[in-house]
């Protein structure tokens, strides 16, 4: 469950990626548009970090990286940093479930990155929200 596309020798497009998504790939389909039409965003078909990460949508403003999102087996995970004072800004209005993630976050420098996983609605919704922050 949660396998991502780890096959660096075949590129897939985005239509597959939302395929493998299953359940959950028109919420990533959607996120991606969202970013993409709101914060004006470039999207680009990545493979970082090594092997274990697998293939994804980077996410870029002015040459920046936003974030990425990985295609999962019936689900996707958002991987972004923020810094302390944003995470502090927006945690009361986010889920137990959202919260439990920035309480474990891998810190770096002053802040830290999650790796959040969207498998229902609920997560979607506070994955925009912490978008949002990021993007503004």
């Amino acid at each position: 469950m949660y396998e991502r596309m780890l096959n660096k020798q075949v590129v897939p497009t985005l239509e597959e990626m939302v395929v493998y998504c299953g359940e959950n790939g028109e919420r990533f389909s959607m996120i991606n548009d969202w970013l993409t039409q709101i914060f004006h965003t470039q999207q680009k078909i990545v493979f970082p970090y090594g092997n274990k990460y697998g293939w994804g949508i980077g996410h870029y403003k002015n040459k920046k990286l936003v974030c990425n999102i990985f295609a999962e087996s019936g689900s996707f995970t958002v991987m972004i940093r923020l810094l302390n004072k944003q995470y502090t800004m927006i945690y009361n209005d986010l889920k137990k479930y959202t919260q439990e993630y920035i309480d474990n976050k891998y810190s770096c420098g002053d802040g830290g990155w999650i790796h959040y996983r969207i498998t229902c609605q609920d997560h979607y919704e506070d994955i925009k929200k912490l978008l949002e922050m990021k993007c503004l």
